[in-house]
């Protein structure tokens, strides 16, 4: 199973068990009240009016977004069958994320401190501004649990919470979805009772029946 592959099987587990709700989705910084209202006609007015509240602050400095943006796509590259994380607006959806559940909060600013700490020690550099294979050497680190050492144990519980949230936020975007595959609930067509079950109760369909409601 590759990496993209056991993003998705994360993913579809979180959102089993609720952990993230459809509810936590970012909206549109821009649109309105009205807009969402007849976008979203199943929302309460007061969810609408919360969301555009958080949409309209701020948490996360432009640094901290800009380094959420190069891990979003370290976890998450563009390959050949869909866009990178950050093409799907994850990062927007963890500054999202951060204000709805504030929980949150600590740990992702505690965590891209950790490791700009980490790489101006190692190499003079926040990890933003990084050779992408200094990154990746770091990210070796804290990625695999078993394997990290004792010191680095901070930054492997701030990659695992990035590592799913940015699973969370892409597969749950309209571009992870097209990745998963998923299509929903979509019409068919209906073919009528099957012949043998008619003929276990004696029953056939008339040439009305067959002509207005039965499509083979």
């Amino acid at each position: 199973m590759n990496r993209r592959e056991s993003l998705k099987a994360l993913t579809i587990s979180t959102l089993a068990t609720g952990i993230l709700l459809k509810a936590c989705k970012p909206k549109d910084q821009s649109a309105e009240v009205s807009k969402l209202k007849k976008e979203e006609p199943d929302r309460p007015q007061n969810e609408i009016e919360r969301n555009n509240k958080l949409n309209a602050e701020k948490f996360f400095t432009e640094h901290e977004m800009a380094t959420i943006t190069v891990l979003a796509d370290i976890i998450i590259p563009k390959d050949d069958r869909s866009g990178s994380a950050s093409d799907a607006k994850v990062p927007e959806f963890i500054e999202f994320i951060a204000k709805d559940m504030p929980d949150h909060q600590l740990p992702l600013r505690g965590g891209l401190r950790w490791l700009d700490v980490q790489m101006l020690n190692l190499y003079n550099n926040p990890f933003k501004d990084c050779t992408s294979q200094q990154q990746l050497q770091m990210i070796n680190e804290i990625a695999y649990p078993a394997k990290a050492k004792p010191e680095m144990q901070q930054g492997v519980a701030f990659f695992n919470r990035m590592r799913s949230l940015t699973a969370t936020g892409f597969f749950t975007s309209k571009m992870g979805i097209d990745d998963l595959g998923y299509v929903g609930n979509s019409p068919n067509q209906w073919n009528g009772v099957p012949d043998d079950v008619l003929k276990q109760y004696g029953l056939t369909y008339s040439e009305k029946e067959l002509k207005e409601s039965v499509r083979f």
